[in-house]
């Protein structure tokens, strides 16, 4: 009878096991509260420009862009202007920029604060070892007798939460979307980096091609001053000329020291870019005869390019923080569940530690559950809410300012052939009138004076001319990277963009 007895026990006990075990696998898996994030959709019917807004093709002066919609953006663009010294500069910044050594430091620390929030899934354990001699009194004493004794104590806690309603993946969650945040900002400063320093060596290359260009221009209005002056002394010119010609020549003067001192920046600018100081290595010069401006121009799909934009993907992120944060402050308002269990051995001789007679331990659970704290936890919830429309309106106007940008860069592209067509065509004019009046000079039907007005018209509409292509290569630069510039293709690691592909 008592073995019949001592069997139903048995299968009593290990049918509460199961139960048991079945009861916490399914609090563990239970759904976290909150809402599960869901990526935005794209607005509808987004487009760049309205339809049959931008031509196809864009010719100037014998260079043709065509644009491709729903082509891909090559993660390496800025070889598509066959320019070495580019390519060099590109090289050295990625390599001494000190920004993007910071946003590469950054995403590390988020990740290793993910790591840490990740140890919340794990038992906690801890060891710990107590010695102590103490003196007690003897109405302190359990028999009355007081003395003098040594406690050693040598114990492990474990204690593990239950994750019942998901507040901890919640916020692991929230530290996943950060460590999202951190990488789309590194690969924001490596695109930022690589148009900056490509545009800034175009610019200070125009700025060297005006001044060379102003500089003419002043020789020639010098040698225009001598003979005005002589003209005046025989009585053959007026005095209103000489002044106004005074003028202009000190207004390119005036131009000049404009023009050298936005040289000078740019060069400061490419020198902090590579992560140097403005004293070291000098710059290498461009020759806008030498670059090639790329025929075939990307544009991506609406649906793609959201997907592509650093700062739309880090507003992604932080949305998707926002989401998670509102799972956290809806768990904090159900029962917490932490399970725990200490083991040890107390003695008042370190020798005999472990031993069977000093061995102790204990085991529970202890659950804590809100009932009353004036609605702050109520209200923390409604702020995560919050939070989340306010990224929410973020992440919209975000995605619109990126498309803005976009048509900026496309009617720019437009408008900066129909402008250097123009210029080009007042250039070659002009070359033409000078031709002319320097052939009558050589015929003895004008004066010099006649010459020098044409070659400065000249120099002039070359300067402008200059202005024109120049813009035409740094908004080409612009539409590549406003576009996302192709770093999906090739990942910014730790070590250095460029070396890793993407999964």
């Amino acid at each position: 009878m008592w073995a019949r007895n001592r069997s139903v026990a048995k299968r009593v006990a290990a049918r509460s096991g199961v139960a048991l075990a079945w009861l916490l696998i399914t609090l563990l898996s239970a759904c976290a509260v909150g809402p599960d994030f869901k990526r935005p959709s794209a607005p509808p019917d987004a487009r760049y420009l309205p339809r049959g807004d931008l031509p196809k093709y864009m010719t100037a002066i014998g260079r043709t862009q065509h644009f491709a919609y729903g082509a891909d953006v090559s993660a390496t663009w800025w070889h598509e202007l066959k320019s070495p010294a580019i390519d060099t500069l590109i090289s050295q910044a990625i390599a001494g920029n000190p920004d993007l050594k910071t946003a590469q430091a950054s995403l590390q620390e988020a990740q290793d604060n993910l790591r840490a929030g990740q140890g919340i899934f794990f038992p906690q354990i801890n060891a710990g070892f107590d010695g102590n001699r103490q003196r007690i009194a003897p109405a302190q004493a359990v028999r009355g007798v007081g003395g003098i004794f040594n406690l050693f104590t040598l114990s492990t806690t474990i204690s593990y939460a239950l994750d019942i309603f998901g507040g901890e993946r919640r916020t692991v969650e929230g530290l996943r979307a950060g460590v999202d945040d951190q990488r789309y900002a590194m690969q924001g400063a490596y695109l930022a980096l690589t148009g900056n320093v490509v545009n800034t060596a175009l610019a200070r290359q125009a700025y060297t091609d005006e001044i060379a260009a102003v500089r003419q221009l002043l020789s020639l209005q010098s040698q225009q001053l001598d003979l005005v002056e002589a003209r005046i002394r025989a009585g053959e010119e007026a005095y209103a000329d000489l002044l106004t010609l005074r003028s202009a020549r000190a207004s390119n003067f005036a131009l000049l020291a404009s023009l050298e001192f936005k040289r000078d920046q740019a060069d400061h600018l490419l020198h902090t870019l590579l992560g140097k100081t403005p004293g070291e290595d000098r710059i290498p010069e461009l020759n806008f005869a030498q670059l090639r401006l790329p025929a075939i121009l990307p544009v991506s799909l609406p649906s793609d390019f959201l997907h592509q934009r650093p700062d739309i993907l880090m507003a992604e992120a932080r949305l998707h923080q926002a989401s998670a944060n509102i799972g956290v402050a809806t768990a904090a308002l159900f029962p917490s569940v932490i399970l725990s269990g200490d083991y040890g051995s107390a003695t008042s001789d370190t020798s005999a530690l472990g031993q069977s007679g000093t061995r102790f331990w204990n085991a529970g659970a202890s659950v804590q559950q809100p009932i009353f704290q004036g609605g702050a936890r109520w209200f923390n919830r409604k702020a995560a809410i919050d939070a989340y429309q306010a990224s929410l309106q973020s992440y919209r106007s975000t995605v619109l300012a990126a498309f803005q940008q976009v048509a900026d860069v496309l009617k720019a592209l437009q408008h900066d052939a129909e402008a250097l067509q123009a210029n080009d065509e007042a250039c070659r004019d002009a070359a033409q009138a000078l031709r002319l009046v320097e052939a009558n000079y050589a015929a003895g039907l004008s004066n010099y004076v006649d010459v020098l007005v044409a070659d400065t018209q000249f120099r002039q509409a070359n300067i402008a001319y200059v202005q024109a292509l120049a813009q035409r290569y740094q908004d080409t630069v612009a539409l590549y990277v406003a576009l996302g510039g192709g770093w999906w293709h090739t990942e910014v690691s730790m070590s250095g963009p460029g070396v890793e592909q993407r999964p």
